[in-house]
């Protein structure tokens, strides 16, 4: 027997099972960087009598614009992508060599489902394999990307995961199959209106909605230039923000990044808060900024979006700065019966245990419950700065007046105005020592580069 031509048939066969997530894999890489791992392993699926080739996953490293990783792509072209035992057992050796070297990981997930007649096998298979990503997160980032229909146990590794990214128009994601989940709730949904980007929108997995493979290797390549190098030289750090005198709006406070580069983070959640990653003079950031015109009003879906993008800047050691323009919990009584206030403690405590800066700035209203966790100096804040015309105090002009002033007979609006003269002026924070300085908007840049050099570690 030839060796050799039998080998050289073995890889056609299974090339050309793999042929089109090959494609998608050299999409979003370095050309000709993909070395696969496990490409031979086969085992058959005794309830359809067929060879499941590569066990319906390819494997293997590659780099992405330099950039080392580890790459995971289900095969829906082998059994629908059915996750088996030895599908499970071939993603957890990848990734504990991902583990080991201290290298991110890129799923590519497309799944109908585990095997049928795989028995509780696949069970502990898919145990052994979402435990394994569980102990990867804030150890090396994990990219997932939903490249089609992906339904099961295995869905949980986009909440293990550190960014997700949906393809609009084909990325679904579900726990269960949608007809199952639109039978029970008596509707005749698509697979996209149970589990598409836009369907599960207060889920918080869908981090970013794509177009293509190619806008997730942007996105991927940006993060990891953020990451990689958590100082890099940058020139004209006296830099000032004109517009920012002028307007206090979200898109003038994005110039606060050099070169205007930044990725916002979880878009398409909780878009009262703005979660960004990016370098203020150099230095790698992670910003959370309100935006609201009237300031924002806390409520669960806020705080997990801050709380989980805090952790990820936690594990990663970026410093923090909030921009600030908050008040206390919504008075709503869905808000007061969810589980805002379980959320919000343990957002303090991801506070505490943040090793790397954390600056805040009072660009608006820091309200009540606002101040305390998003600028107060006792929550561990290294510095805080407040704009000229920003509001800070123990309630808000409106319920402040009508508490302060209850005894005077005269028009709300005016009492109201009063008290914000006379009690929201930044200034009464600042001789308490708690506002480090009060500052014109334009030269905030200037303020945080000091700052987070002052801090870098």
């Amino acid at each position: 027997m030839d060796k050799i031509k039998l080998l050289h048939s073995r890889k056609n066969k299974l090339a050309e099972a793999g042929k089109t997530i090959r494609e998608e894999i050299d999409t979003l890489i370095d050309k000709n960087s993909f070395v696969e791992l496990s490409a031979f392993s086969f085992s058959k699926n005794d309830f359809y009598g067929e060879e499941a080739e590569g066990e319906g996953v390819v494997c293997g490293f590659a780099t992405i614009d330099g950039y080392p990783f580890y790459i995971i792509a289900q095969n829906a072209a082998v059994l629908s992508g059915g996750v088996s035992m030895a599908n499970c057992k071939k993603i957890a050796k990848c990734l504990n060599q991902a583990e080991k070297n201290g290298t991110p990981v890129i799923y590519l997930l497309s799944s109908m489902g585990v095997q049928i007649g795989e028995g509780v096998n696949v069970l502990e298979g898919l145990a052994d394999l979402i435990l394994k990503s569980a102990q990867l997160k804030g150890s090396v980032p994990q990219y997932l990307i939903v490249n089609g229909e992906v339904y099961g146990q295995i869905s949980l590794l986009a909440a293990t995961c550190d960014f997700n990214f949906f393809i609009d128009g084909k990325s679904v994601l579900a726990a269960n199959s949608p007809l199952v989940i639109s039978a029970s709730a008596n509707k005749n949904l698509n697979k996209f209106e149970v589990g598409g980007v836009d369907a599960i929108g207060k889920a918080n997995l869908a981090t970013f909605k794509v177009s293509s493979l190619l806008e997730v290797k942007e996105s991927v390549i940006k993060i990891s230039k953020i990451l990689s190098s958590p100082m890099v030289e940058c020139e004209n750090l006296n830099q000032s923000i004109a517009a920012l005198n002028l307007s206090q709006e979200y898109k003038n406070i994005l110039k606060i990044f050099d070169g205007n580069d930044y990725i916002e983070i979880g878009a398409n959640y909780a878009k009262e808060v703005k979660c960004v990653l990016g370098r203020i003079g150099g230095i790698s950031a992670a910003c959370i900024i309100f935006d609201g015109k009237d300031g924002c009003k806390l409520n669960v879906e806020l705080i997990r979006k801050i709380k989980d993008f805090v952790e990820f800047a936690s594990c990663y050691g970026l410093p923090l700065v909030n921009f600030v323009n908050t008040l206390g919990i919504s008075e709503d009584i869905a808000v007061n019966n969810s589980l805002i206030l379980k959320e919000i403690a343990e957002l303090v405590c991801m506070f505490d245990n943040i090793d790397a800066a954390k600056i805040s700035v009072v660009y608006g209203k820091a309200i009540g419950l606002g101040y305390t966790l998003f600028a107060a100096k006792n929550m561990g804040y290294d510095y805080v700065y407040a704009f000229a015309n920003a509001k800070i105090a123990l309630f808000d002009s409106q319920v402040g007046a009508e508490i302060e002033f209850a005894d005077y007979n005269a028009d709300k609006a005016k009492l109201a105005q009063r008290y914000c003269d006379e009690n929201s002026d930044p200034v009464h924070a600042a001789k308490g020592g708690y506002i480090d300085n009060i500052i014109e908007p334009a030269f905030v840049k200037q303020y945080l580069i000091a700052s987070l050099q002052m801090l870098m570690r």
